[in-house]
C-alpha cells in the first residue's frame, strides 16, 4: 500500500462529488442558521421562561463554549471513530438536542440541551471541510469550498429575519423544531453519500491499538472552556476586576500552555501541534485567527451602532446585514471559478486589501447616515471576503499529509472561532472605554459662554417651550439634551476608531499569503498507465 497521499490520489468517491458537497452543506446551513436565529429570539426566551436578560444570555454562551471545546479535538475524534461515523453522530446529536431545546420547560434544561447541541454543532464544520478536501482534487477544491461558503453566508443572511418572523407569528420553540426535518434528511443523505477514504479506514484500525490521551483531552476541554467563558463574559463583569474572571483566565491559560507541551511530545496527540510548523498551515491558522477577529467583530459592531446610536430595532438592523449575505453568495461562485485560474495567493492578498478598504469606509458612519447608505457600505465591506476564504481554505492543505486533513480543518475552524470570540470581546471593551475618554475630551471643550453653545441651547429651549414645557423645565431639558448629544458623539467617535483599527489589521495581512506555497498540479496518467488498469 502506498503513502496516504498516493492512496488518496488514486481513490475516487463512489458518488458524484457534488452530491457529497450538497449533502454536507445541508448540515452546515442548519447549524449556522440556528445560531443566528437564537440571537434574535433571546428576549422572547427570557420572558417565556421567567429569566432575566443576563441569565438568558447563557443560552448563547453555553452553546459557544461547548462548540469551542469540541472544535480542536474533532480531528482526533474523526480518526478514532471514523470520519463518517463522527460526522453523523454530530448531526444526530445536534438534531436530537434541537428537539430538547424546543420542548425545554425551564432555563437550566434549555442550557443543558444547548451545551449538548453545541458539542454536536461544533464538530460539523471541521468534518465537512475535511470531507470536501478529500472528495475533490486540488484543482477543484476552490469550487467545492465556494458551495460550502454559500451556505455559511446565506444562513446568517436570512437567520435574523426568519427568526423574527417565527417568534412573532408562532413562538420561540419553533426556531429549534425547524432543525428536525433538515437533520433527518442530512442523516439519510450522509449515510448514503459520505464515505471514508482508505487511508482514514486504515488509520482508524491503527488507532484502536493506541491508548487514549485522557490527560490531553481533559486539558484542552477545560482550558478552552475557561478561556471561552472569559472572552464571552469579560466585558459584562468588568474583566480582571472580577475575581471569577481573573481566576478563570489564569486557570485557562495555564492549562492550555500545559496542553501544548504535553501534546508536542505525545505519540498520538489529541491535537497535532507540530502541524503548525508547516509553512502553509501555520500561516493559514494565523490568517484565520485575525480574519475571525475582524469578521465577527464588525458583524457585532454594525448592528450595535445602528441600535444604540441610530435607534434601529433588532429586525431593522438585521435587514441592513441581510443584502450583503446574498451578494456574498454570488461572489462565492465567482471566486470559486477564479481560484483555479490565477495565483490563489494574489487572490487572497487582493481580498484582504479590498476588505480593508471596505472596513475603513465604515468610518463614514455618522448620526444621520441613511438605511440605504449603511446597507451599501456593508455590502462593499463583505464583497471581497470569498476571495480570502476560498484560496486560504485551498492553500491550507498544501504540503500536509493526506491523513492529517481532519486535524487541519479542526484547527483552522478553532482558530477562526477563537479569533471571533476574542475580537468581539476586545472590540466591545474598546468601545466602552474609548467612549468614556472621548466623552471627557468633548466635555472639557464645551464652553458654556460660547456663541455656538448659547445658540444651540436657545433653539432647543424654544423648541421645548413650543412643545408645552415651561421656561425652567425647557432649560433643564435642553441641558439634558446637550449631554445626550455629547454622549452620542463620543460613542460615534469610538466606533469610527474601532473600524480604523480593524482596517489596519487587514492591511497588515495583505502580504502574508505570499509566504504560502502553491499546490503541485496533479500529474496526468500516461496512456500506458491508463491502459494498464
Amino acid at each position: 500500500m502506498g503513502s496516504p497521499a498516493q492512496v488518496l490520489s488514486q481513490w475516487k468517491p463512489a458518488h458524484n462529488p457534488w452530491a457529497v458537497a450538497m449533502t454536507v452543506t445541508l448540515a452546515t446551513f442548519m447549524e449556522v442558521l440556528d445560531t443566528s436565529i437564537a440571537n434574535v429570539a433571546l428576549p422572547h426566551i427570557a420572558g417565556s421562561l421567567g429569566a432575566s436578560q443576563e441569565e438568558a444570555t447563557w443560552v448563547l454562551t453555553s452553546y459557544l463554549v461547548a462548540s469551542a471545546i469540541i472544535l480542536p479535538i474533532s480531528g482526533w475524534l474523526s480518526n478514532r471513530m471514523g470520519r463518517k461515523r463522527f460526522y453523523m453522530t454530530c448531526v444526530a446529536l445536534f438534531t436530537i438536542c434541537s428537539m430538547l431545546c424546543g420542548i425545554a420547560p425551564t432555563l437550566p434544561f434549555l442550557i443543558i440541551a444547548r451545551i449538548l447541541q453545541g458539542l454536536g454543532g461544533g464538530g460539523l464544520a471541521p468534518s465537512e471541510q475535511a470531507i470536501l478536501a478529500d472528495t475533490f482534487p486540488v484543482e477543484r477544491r476552490g469550487q467545492a469550498f465556494a458551495v460550502y461558503g454559500m451556505a455559511v453566508v446565506f444562513a446568517p443572511a436570512i437567520g435574523p429575519t426568519l427568526g423574527g418572523w417565527i417568534t412573532d407569528n408562532f413562538n420561540w420553540h419553533w426556531i429549534f423544531f425547524i432543525n428536525l426535518p433538515v437533520g433527518l434528511l442530512s442523516l439519510y443523505l450522509s449515510n448514503r453519500m459520505v464515505e471514508d477514504p482508505p487511508h482514514l479506514v486504515a488509520r482508524k484500525e491503527a488507532a484502536k491499538h493506541l491508548k487514549i490521551d485522557f490527560t490531553g483531552l481533559g486539558l484542552v476541554a477545560i482550558g478552552v472552556g475557561f478561556v471561552e467563558y472569559v472572552l464571552d463574559k469579560g466585558q459584562e463583569k468588568d474583566w480582571f476586576s472580577d475575581p471569577g474572571i481573573r481566576t478563570c483566565a489564569i486557570v485557562g491559560v495555564v492549562l492550555l500552555v500545559w496542553f501544548v507541551f504535553w501534546e508536542w511530545y505525545h505519540p498520538d496527540p489529541i491535537v497535532d501541534i507540530k502541524l503548525l510548523k508547516n509553512r502553509n498551515f501555520g500561516t493559514a491558522v494565523f490568517l484565520q485567527l485575525i480574519l475571525g477577529m475582524v469578521l465577527f467583530g464588525s458583524t457585532v459592531l454594525i448592528p450595535q451602532y445602528l441600535q444604540t446610536l441610530l435607534g434601529y430595532t433588532a429586525e431593522r438592523a438585521g435587514e441592513v446585514l441581510s443584502p450583503a449575505g446574498f451578494v456574498l453568495m454570488a461572489m462565492m461562485l465567482i471566486a470559486g471559478r477564479t481560484v483555479g485560474k490565477i495565483d490563489p495567493r494574489t487572490m487572497a492578498a487582493a481580498g484582504y486589501f479590498f476588505t480593508a478598504l471596505g472596513v475603513y469606509n465604515l468610518t463614514r458612519l455618522d448620526l444621520n447616515t441613511s438605511f440605504a447608505a449603511v446597507t451599501e457600505w456593508r455590502i462593499l465591506q463583505m464583497m471581497a471576503l470569498p476571495f480570502i476564504f476560498i484560496p486560504i481554505s485551498t492553500l491550507n492543505y498544501v504540503g500536509v499529509p493526506a491523513d492529517k486533513s481532519n486535524q487541519i480543518s479542526s484547527l483552522s475552524n478553532f482558530a477562526r472561532n477563537i479569533g471571533g470570540s476574542a475580537g468581539t470581546a476586545l472590540l466591545t471593551t474598546y468601545i466602552a472605554r474609548s467612549t468614556q475618554v472621548h466623552q471627557q475630551s468633548l466635555g472639557a471643550n464645551v464652553v458654556t459662554n460660547s456663541v455656538p453653545y448659547r445658540l444651540y441651547m436657545s433653539r432647543m429651549q424654544d423648541l421645548l417651550i413650543s412643545g408645552g414645557m415651561t421656561a425652567s423645565q425647557a432649560s433643564q431639558a435642553a441641558i439634558g439634551q446637550a449631554y445626550r448629544q455629547m454622549q452620542l458623539q463620543a460613542s460615534m467617535l469610538s466606533y469610527k476608531n474601532a473600524f480604523v483599527i480593524l482596517a489596519a489589521l487587514l492591511l497588515f495581512l495583505v502580504p502574508l499569503p505570499f509566504v504560502m506555497r502553491l499546490p503541485k498540479k496533479r500529474a496526468k496518467p500516461s496512456p500506458e498507465a491508463a491502459g494498464g488498469h
